[in-house]
């Protein structure tokens, strides 16, 4: 494929729920295109963006993917996303490069939770938003319901530009109100001709409520219009583009993605309305402490960001970007401004699906695929040498849902580590901790199926096979009163012995100080150079654990007297004695168990409030305060972390998948009595 200047590039994200009819989509538009000679289906295994076999095993996608096609002499540049909750961050990558977002809507289903999603997240970004309702031939599918839901949930600027011809598995064609004509669809056949009778009377009435609101966005227009002339369709359409641009009016198309009705006339009306990166705002970029924009013009510095990372096990690590500015052509050599270092990128290709091409070059606003950057990762920006701009990325999903992984072979843990970070590489919403108190490696991510799926890919493309287990709780303990206890260690040899006595003295700290140890030892009673052996014997017991076993904090020890033995005395003996003193005197200063709480921030439709509070409290949950953003309440609380283990998976069920959270830990406090012996009895071993 030939070099694009940003005129003739269209860069389009077709988003929606789940089951929408996305990927079917783009295999019809890339059938209808011509790109390709069959149409694929997602139940057979065979589409192009669902490639990887984690997605084919489950007729879904789990990622964004690149799909190229031309109309005429216009490029553009489909980004399949995942309708699935879990993988919204591919979602928000695919927004970040995007100049359009097409929304899928299924006419059976209608507007669900992702759709209001993926909704919001386009109006955050200031993102041009059409409409494609798709499975009209579909039982119980309805144009007007769907519309009628559309505008319920987004407003008056919902506005069709096309009326379905027939009913379910009578849906034939369209009405393309712009032109005032009807296309007919017989198999691959299609065929223009008058508005049907049946039709005829509501199409003249949506018709004229539509050229009226595409004529107010033109004066000269509107003017022309009130003294009776008609608008050509050339002029609908342009004044149609400046108000989709401007986020004015929000066209809806229809059509079946399954039988190509209407997919023809939506790949043309996006070469025609959808705006092209040069009409688009200049990007925002960071140079050190001041800001500056810079525009889609293909004679500028060279500049890209990288928004996707692919580990392929066979070519290695494959970086998807989009050029902002400049023109960028094979062993271009750029600065990736977070590291410093530069980087050749030896090969540009087109990418669609899995297949690559080479391409020449890459104009400002295109999109190209560069294998094998040694010190580059997604959201990374590549610079001119010795200009560090920084162009903004979008944050990664929360990791909201862990498991504890483990390799199911002895000896695998480099091996792990290593296929953790590369999926790190691939996927930034997947974190990897490694919990010192429970000794356990948490995999974080945003759902079960995100963590499920993570799994598969370690062990096809790494080698890998884990062992999930349950995430284990960091509880500890700690004091309630002072104490104070001897620890003598004594042991008789037949040479030299061992020989230490430590006095100690318990205070209990606030909550969160830790541990603080204090030597008031006089007179030599137990000598300077023994005195860390003696806090190195108390570390040692806290982090072995009270009388209930999880490691004790926020106590005070203070070593006050003791004794030695000129000959048998020596480190190991009063780091012994400092161990059993220490354990001696916890018992005696009444330990408490103490539990680790989150704050949680909930967002929930305002609707649900009231469900969600009693279901926090329940939880045991102390809600802090409300707020109200739109049709939305936040609800901040303070939840012990034991209740919300599973909390991504409860809220989904309880909001229908239209809410959200984030939780980060905020402090330590003591467990409920009554509750103490229950989490004591379930402490595995």
């Amino acid at each position: 494929m030939s070099s694009y200047p940003p005129s003739r590039i269209r860069n389009i994200a077709l988003v929606g729920h789940n089951g929408a009819g996305k990927t079917t989509l783009v295999e019809a538009l890339l059938f209808a295109t011509g790109a390709t000679s069959r149409q694929g289906r997602v139940e057979d295994g065979n589409t192009v963006s669902d490639f990887e076999p984690e997605e084919t095993k489950r007729h879904l996608s789990l990622s964004l993917a690149i799909a190229p096609v031309t109309v005429g002499d216009v490029k553009l540049n489909l980004i399949d996303t995942p309708g699935y909750a879990d993988f919204f961050g591919e979602v928000r990558a695919a927004c970040s490069v995007a100049d359009l977002v097409v929304t899928v809507v299924s006419a059976v289903e209608g507007v669900e939770a992702q759709t209001e999603l993926v909704w919001s997240l386009a109006a955050e970004l200031g993102l041009p938003r059409l409409v494609f309702v798709n499975k009209l031939d579909r039982e119980r599918a309805s144009f007007d319901r769907t519309l009628a839901a559309l505008r319920d949930r987004f407003g008056a600027g919902i506005a069709p530009l096309e009326l379905p011809v027939g009913e379910e598995a009578g849906f034939r064609g369209i009405a393309d109100l712009l032109t005032d004509r009807a296309i007919f669809y017989e198999g691959a056949k299609a065929t223009t001709g008058a508005i049907p009778d049946d039709l005829a009377q509501l199409e003249h009435q949506v018709r004229e409520q539509l050229v009226e609101g595409i004529v107010v966005g033109d004066d000269a227009l509107m003017e022309r219009y009130l003294e009776g002339e008609v608008p050509t369709t050339e002029e609908l359409e342009s004044t149609l583009a400046g108000g989709l641009a401007q986020g004015l009016v929000y066209p809806v198309v229809c059509g079946s993605s399954a039988t190509g009705v209407g997919i023809d006339r939506l790949a043309s009306l996006l070469a025609e309305i959808a705006p092209a990166p040069d009409a688009r705002p200049p990007v925002p970029v960071r140079a050190g402490d001041s800001t500056t924009e810079v525009s889609a013009d293909p004679s500028g510095q060279p500049l890209a960001r990288v928004f996707k990372t692919v580990s392929d096990p066979y070519v290695g690590k494959i970086s998807l970007l989009r050029v902002l500015s400049g023109t960028i052509r094979p062993d271009t050599v750029l600065t990736n401004s977070r590291t410093h270092t530069d980087e050749r990128l030896h090969v540009l290709q087109l990418l669609r699906g899995k297949e690559t091409e080479p391409v020449s070059e890459a104009q400002a606003g295109d999109i190209v695929a560069v294998p094998k950057l040694s010190d580059t990762a997604t959201g990374d920006t590549l610079a001119p040498k010795g200009t560090p701009v920084v162009v903004p990325a979008p944050s990664p999903e929360p990791a909201v849902l862990s498991i504890a992984i483990k390799p199911k072979s002895k000896g695998d843990e480099d091996k792990l580590m290593t296929g953790l970070h590369r999926l790190q590489e691939e996927d930034p919403a997947l974190v990897v901790e490694r919990i010192d108190e429970t000794h356990q490696t948490l995999l974080r991510g945003t759902g079960e199926t995100h963590l499920a799926i993570a799994c598969e890919r370690l062990a096809r493309k790494f080698g890998v096979e884990v062992v999930t287990e349950e995430v284990l709780v960091p509880y500890r303990e700690t004091i309630t009163k002072p104490a104070e206890a001897e620890g003598k260690y004594k042991k008789q040899t037949g040479g030299h012995g061992q020989f230490g006595v430590a006095d100690i003295r318990l205070a209990p700290l606030e909550r969160g100080e830790g541990f603080h140890f204090v030597d008031e030892v006089v007179g030599g009673a137990i000598p300077k150079q023994y005195i860390p052996a003696v806090e190195k014997g108390v570390v040692e017991a806290m982090g072995q654990g009270g009388p209930r076993g999880y490691p004790v904090v926020d106590v005070q020890v203070t070593c006050y007297d003791g004794k030695y033995h000129p000959v048998d005395s020596s480190e190991m003996s009063f780091k012994m004695a400092g161990s059993l003193a220490f354990k001696e005197a916890v018992a005696k200063a009444d330990p408490v168990l103490l539990e680790p709480l989150s704050r949680l921030e909930v967002t929930v439709p305002a609707s649900m409030q009231g469900d969600i509070m009693g279901d926090l409290n329940s939880r045991r949950g102390r809600v802090q305060g409300t707020d109200t953003i739109a049709a939305f309440q936040v609800i901040t609380a303070i939840v012990p972390t034991a209740e919300i283990q599973r909390y991504a998976v409860d809220l989904r069920s309880l909001t229908g998948g239209r809410g959200h959270f984030r939780a980060e830990h905020d402090h330590y406090d003591v467990v409920p009595p009554n509750l103490v012996d229950k989490l004591v009895k379930a402490k595995p071993e």
